[in-house]
């Protein structure tokens, strides 16, 4: 072995083989070659590593993000732990739904009256194509705005609604049809009393079917009036359905926190911690004799010690109360394992969110959403910051080397490897003709020097 790398031996073999008297030019300049490539071999190999670490820590980043999102989910003002639900004790007179934040208490509710839609309808006419006797008709909506149809008996009854459309009135005209023929039906768009219409016609016979009308309310025994039937700013958050009217009953409305939601964004984050630690976990797990490619990462070994220390969070007592009925993760239902991972105990995070929602709520917003979903949050962000976390700064490390690398080897194959190929391959080729031409040449001596088969 020389040393510059190169192993005569091996390109002996291959220009001198004992099956040919020539040179195997292909098979000599590779193994020159690739002696000479060793460098490139080795940074090969550190580009294969990094790229091993790069994929394995993007992986556990995308782990951790995920977990971010889900205690800033739970430490936010709007996210399940801010969201309602509202149970009617009669939903045939009425239903609602309530935002996030809004006020939990009873409703007492009575229905009075809905609010009405006005509409007028035309006399009666054979078809839809019977024309519209001469004439003319003027409406006049709810805040005076007026116009004149006038008919010259050769409109349809689908014309004279056209007409009326284009009035820009704030009413809409169709043509009805049934068992008994078709009718001119005009409503107006909006319903309660001040949209209300009239129609006043000479002689074409325009009759109102309905009254535009407010819906009549009392709502805690207060009297309301909307000329909607969906209620959007008597209570506070809530949207309240009027679907039938009965003056006699009282309705409750209970707004409750929604636990079908609180549960399923605790269980996401139960979910997703697991994953975190499983793929943490991995990297300081021995397979064989070696453990994962980032298991020499400070970072990674920090994420691991800081998402299980988080585990211990003890909240403290909301404002006001000496006492908390759910101080820590397991106060939920929620334990965790020798291995570091959390499990849920259904009936007791139920049992939690059904009795003690605001304790739950405490423990993780705390009084001023600083409770243990922003506690882990700050931890997380240190690490998964898209600006700097730690995990940002060794994936950006991580990517320098490998281009680094890739430009090494790419400079030492424009460089060094192309000349050596090409040089080789001329020089190889020159001595493979040479050799070539030997016998000849041999022949040429032994008969200049007058030596023949018989005497050799």
């Amino acid at each position: 072995m020389s040393t510059t790398g190169i192993d005569l031996s091996s390109i002996l073999e291959a220009a001198y083989g004992s099956s040919s008297a020539g040179i195997n030019v292909t098979s000599a300049v590779s193994s020159a070659v690739t002696a000479a490539q060793a460098p490139e071999q080795a940074w090969q190999n550190q580009e294969n590593t990094y790229q091993s670490q790069v994929s394995a820590l993007t992986q556990i980043q995308t782990d951790a993000t995920n977990l971010d999102n889900d205690v800033q989910v739970l430490n936010s003002l709007t996210g399940p732990l801010a969201a309602r639900s509202v149970a009617s004790s009669n939903s045939s007179i009425l239903s609602a739904s309530a935002a996030s934040g809004a006020t939990v208490g009873n409703h007492v509710i009575v229905v009075n009256s809905l609010a009405a839609t006005a509409s007028w309808t035309s006399n009666t006419y054979a078809t839809s194509s019977s024309t519209v006797a001469a004439g003319s008709f003027t409406i006049t909506n709810g805040a005076g705005s007026s116009a004149t149809i006038t008919t010259d008996g050769t409109q349809t009854l689908s014309a004279v609604a056209s007409q009326i459309n284009s009035s820009n009135l704030g009413l809409t005209a169709n043509v009805v049809t049934d068992a008994n023929g078709s009718r001119l039906a005009i409503t107006a768009n909006s319903s309660g009393s001040a949209a209300n219409f009239s129609v006043s016609s000479n002689g074409l016979g325009f009759t109102q079917t309905v009254t535009g009308a407010n819906a009549s309310v009392t709502i805690d025994g207060l009297a309301i009036s909307s000329a909607s039937n969906t209620l959007t700013n008597a209570v506070s958050g809530m949207s309240i359905n009027l679907l039938s009217a009965d003056p006699g009953v009282q309705v409750s409305l209970q707004v409750s926190p929604d636990t079908s939601q609180a549960s399923t964004a605790i269980n996401q984050f139960v979910s997703d911690y697991n994953t975190l630690i499983s793929d943490l976990s991995t990297q300081f797990t021995f397979s064989g004799s070696s453990q994962g490619v980032l298991s020499t990462d400070s970072s990674v070994r920090n994420l691991q010690s800081t998402v299980l220390s988080a585990l211990g969070y003890t909240a403290t007592p909301a404002s006001g109360a000496t006492t908390t009925t759910i101080s820590n993760l397991s106060s939920l239902g929620v334990t965790v394992d020798n291995n570091g991972k959390l499990s849920v105990d259904s009936s007791s995070l139920q049992s939690a969110l059904q009795n003690n929602f605001s304790d739950v709520q405490n423990f993780f917003q705390g009084s001023a959403l600083n409770g243990f979903a922003n506690s882990m949050d700050r931890e997380l962000t240190s690490f998964v910051s898209p600006d700097s976390g730690a995990f940002t700064v060794d994936l950006k490390s991580m990517n320098t080397q490998i281009t680094a690398l890739q430009t090494d080897i790419s400079d030492y194959e424009t460089n060094i490897i192309t000349p050596l190929r090409t040089k080789l391959q001329s020089e190889y080729d020159q001595a493979e003709i040479a050799l070539q031409e030997l016998p000849t040449e041999t022949s040429q001596i032994n008969s200049e020097l007058g030596n023949t088969s018989s005497k050799n």
